[in-house]
């Protein structure tokens, strides 16, 4: 009887297991590894994420796995791969988030998967829709306070015109009073490092900060800012109603919690998150109300018959006055769903069945609101702009259309998306009740294969002006309604 020698056995050994490797991979998604080692598809995703996306589903199906900078992203296209990403609890919002947290506000991971919760139920509370009232007032002065500064008539980018209008509210507001500089060099120094740091975030959030020269001098311009500016926020009262603000709330629980991580590195998350989202939402609901005559028709004739005729005093935007207007919260929402984030990422903690394919521990799970709010099962006529499908969301209830993501989803939701909302809200009646405005360009479309991708943000979904191009959009205002 002849004996197999120890080395045949071995071969045979190692030629099961790789067979039974490969038929394991079997049951995983399709994979895009590209062609250069840990950075994979990386710079064709990178290029054009958005028409990446739908080539790749076209090709490879519903579910398909591409390699990007050393990570395995998993997207899900259909309903079941979406209710995994919407309801199963072997994936985690937290874990998918901490290294970009790290990269792009230098706080340390452990500290971030500490306090995250915390925070969380914190900034939630202080934005939620209970404490809304307490804002309106503030926002109204605040938006007024600015509009002053246009004069009676002008003409400039539309992109600007917003920047210049809500950055000193949204940080005037969530931080102190007078935090925003009114010296204009100083002002255009902000507006230039939070650009910069704005647009470099993506990249930011997954390279070493040594090969983003000026995207790292900007945010340590923004933490050097906040680092001098910390005592005075911890110490603010405000004049009127000693409220504190949503950054002192934070400061408050970072000192309860003996937190050795700055504040300013929670300083500059907050202002992030809050800046990236408002300025751009605003920028496109203006454009696409002005780019449809009977909407602004009937917006108009709504803010006339709540608040009369322009004249030279200011008015009063109140809680009433806004039920009075759903118009205007209809467009912003229809602009936030054409609008949306590229993708949104979970990370799976345990193998998840989608389809016939199993999603190993250690993927991102990714999700497209982009394309999930085009789908006409849940969207009909999903490239029209028709505010009026909001009426079937139960908003009184604070409940969104069916799929609607764009402010993520389950237990970690953006906490800021109510006052967001209302800013917007009330910054469009001040505009249209003051200026009589019009675009000199026609608005311009979005395209998918320039759309910026992002794989978070504080809220789980940032809202995308899109691409550097749409920013060039003349709007010209006209009024004579100042007032002294």
């Amino acid at each position: 009887m002849e004996f197999i020698s120890p080395t045949v056995i071995i071969i045979l050994g190692c030629v099961a297991v790789l067979l039974f490797l490969q038929w394991k991979n079997l049951r995983r998604p399709p994979c895009i590894r590209g062609w250069i080692p840990w950075i994979g598809a990386g710079f064709e995703f990178g290029k054009t994420p958005l028409e990446f996306i739908e080539k790749a589903r076209i090709k490879y199906g519903p579910v398909f796995t591409v390699i990007v900078m050393g990570t395995r992203m998993t997207f899900v296209t259909e309903e079941e791969g979406i209710n995994v990403f919407l309801k199963s609890k072997e994936i985690n919002f937290e874990l998918a988030v901490q290294n970009p947290v790290y990269h792009t506000a230098s706080i340390a991971k452990n500290i971030f998967l500490k306090l995250h919760e915390k925070l969380y139920i914190t900034v939630k509370g202080k934005m939620g829709i209970f404490n809304l009232y307490k804002f309106t007032g503030q926002l109204t002065e605040e938006l007024q306070e600015q509009l002053q500064n246009l004069g009676t008539h002008g003409t400039t980018d539309l992109n600007k015109f917003m920047r210049h209008l809500l950055y000193p509210v949204t940080v005037n507001i969530l931080f102190k009073k007078g935090l925003f500089p009114t010296d204009e060099r100083k002002i255009r120094e902000f507006h230039q490092h939070f650009q910069a740091y704005d647009e470099g975030f993506e990249y930011g959030s997954q390279l070493p900060e040594w090969l983003l020269r000026n995207w790292s001098k900007s945010k340590k311009w923004l933490l050097a800012l906040f680092e001098k500016n910390i005592p005075d926020i911890k110490t603010y009262k405000s004049a009127k109603d000693n409220y504190p603000t949503v950054m002192q709330a934070v400061l408050d629980l970072l000192e309860m919690e003996a937190n050795e991580q700055k504040s300013s590195n929670y300083g500059l998350l907050l202002l992030w998150a809050s800046l990236s989202n408002t300025v751009p939402v605003a920028f496109w609901t203006f454009a696409f109300v002005l780019s449809h005559p009977n909407i602004h028709r009937t917006i108009m004739e709504g803010i006339s018959s709540v608040f009369g005729t322009a004249g030279k005093d200011k008015i009063k935007v109140s809680e009433e006055d806004l039920k009075k207007l759903p118009l205007i919260k209809w467009c912003i929402l229809e602009t936030i769903r054409l609008r949306a984030p590229g993708v949104i990422a979970r990370k799976v903690l345990k193998p998840v069945k989608i389809l016939n394919y199993t999603v190993p521990s250690g993927d991102l799970l990714m999700l497209s609101p982009f394309w999930l709010h085009r789908n006409p099962k849940y969207f009909p006529e999903p490239d029209l702009f028709k505010p009026e499908r909001w009426k079937e969301a139960n908003l009184e209830k604070h409940a969104f259309l069916d799929c609607f993501m764009a402010f993520g989803s389950g237990k970690y939701q953006c906490p800021g998306r109510w006052l967001a909302l209302l800013e917007i809200q009330i910054c469009i009646i001040l505009i249209f009740y003051y200026y009589d405005c019009s675009l000199l360009d026609p608005l311009p479309k979005q395209y998918p294969h320039v759309m910026k991708y992002t794989t978070w943000s504080y809220s789980s979904g940032r809202q995308e002006e899109s691409e550097i191009k749409q920013r060039a959009l003349p709007v010209r205002w006209s009024g004579t309604y100042l007032w002294p």
